[in-house]
């Protein structure tokens, strides 16, 4: 028997490539350079860092948690790096007489220095049931002041190796758009395909259904806090490859903010439970082509943050009507 299209059921599915589509046509019709391949390339280019963040933290919110905590962390592990790949000799080096160590061994040091970070966190909202708001709030403070802590100055002069993944082209495409991609890939896989990412989607439904199941709440609690760190260690090295340093008070400021509204704008719950990845990738695209072509039209940056804050304002009033539907 042939299935018949449900066109009401396929705008609901697509709704948020449709307004993408739709926001990428005005900016073309408004700016029309803003299509050109070199303009996309920069929109990628310049989304790559906060997208990354986004695939992180949307498993804290699917879980119906929170991080405020990768702007921070990123900019911690960014300082910590980058000083591990400058020369030697460097004048201003943070850690005189060490010397450049090989990039891929400081991209393990930073991953671990993620996981790390989430891992404690993590263990304080599993076990203390403290709200993930307030632990993560606190651990922000923690992470940006340990960051001054450690240099009181941005940190230089790195290595060519270590910038490449941020700064590096293969041909003319940058590269941290591959890595973006990859990232991209790895979190959908981990969403869909894994255990984890079944006891996630548990969790954030009812986390007392989730225990009756048999799922083990505070250890899977502690690993989507771990992958939301370990995201914002990459997006931090990234960061601090693309821009050649690595700012202790600048570096992945509010960053959060955004990568939250690309996973809210891309469907995920705050109420727990649900989350499409593709969605996330779609609500990251639509913030770019706004940031991006704003800028093109010259558009003061107070009124393309009163944009972005109404588009999250109304997705969340959206989720909640959506929500309320259904219950």
């Amino acid at each position: 028997m042939q299935k018949t299209f449900n066109s009401k059921k396929f705008l609901s599915q697509n709704s948020i490539w449709l307004v993408l589509l739709a926001l990428v046509i005005v900016m073309s019709i408004a700016q029309p350079s803003f299509f050109s391949v070199d303009n996309l390339l920069t929109l990628l280019s310049g989304e790559a860092v906060k997208g990354i963040m986004a695939f992180g933290v949307m498993f804290a919110i699917l879980s119906k948690g929170i991080d405020l905590t990768i702007g921070a962390s990123a900019a911690l592990v960014a300082c910590i790096t980058a000083s591990l790949v400058q020369p030697a000799d460097y004048a201003n080096a943070i850690l005189p007489g060490v010397g450049t160590l090989p990039a891929p061994v400081v991209f393990l040091i930073g991953l671990a220095l993620g996981a790390g970070i989430g891992a404690i966190y993590g263990a304080i909202i599993a076990y203390t049931k403290i709200p993930p708001f307030i632990a993560t709030l606190g651990a922000q403070l923690i992470c940006r002041a340990s960051a001054k802590i450690y240099t009181n100055r941005p940190v230089s002069n790195l290595s060519e190796d270590f910038r490449y993944l941020g700064s590096g082209k293969i041909g003319s495409f940058p590269v941290i758009i591959i890595v973006f991609f990859i990232m991209f890939a790895i979190s959908a896989f981990l969403l869909t395909q894994t255990r984890f990412g079944k006891n996630v989607y548990a969790i954030g439904g009812n986390d007392q259904a989730a225990r009756v199941a048999g799922i083990n709440v505070e250890k899977n609690l502690i690993l989507v806090y771990i992958w939301c760190s370990v995201c914002a260690a990459i997006a931090g090295m990234l960061l601090a490859g693309r821009s050649g340093s690595a700012d202790p008070a600048n570096s992945g400021l509010n960053y959060e903010l955004d990568a939250i509204a690309a996973a809210t704008v891309g469907g995920t719950s705050h109420t727990g439970g649900i989350c499409r990845v593709s969605g996330v990738l779609a609500g990251i695209l639509i913030l770019g082509v706004i940031n991006n072509g704003l800028v093109m039209l010259k558009v003061d940056d107070n009124m393309t943050n009163i944009v972005k804050g109404l588009i999250i304002v109304g997705s969340v009033i959206l989720d909640m009507r959506k929500n309320a539907r259904k219950a």
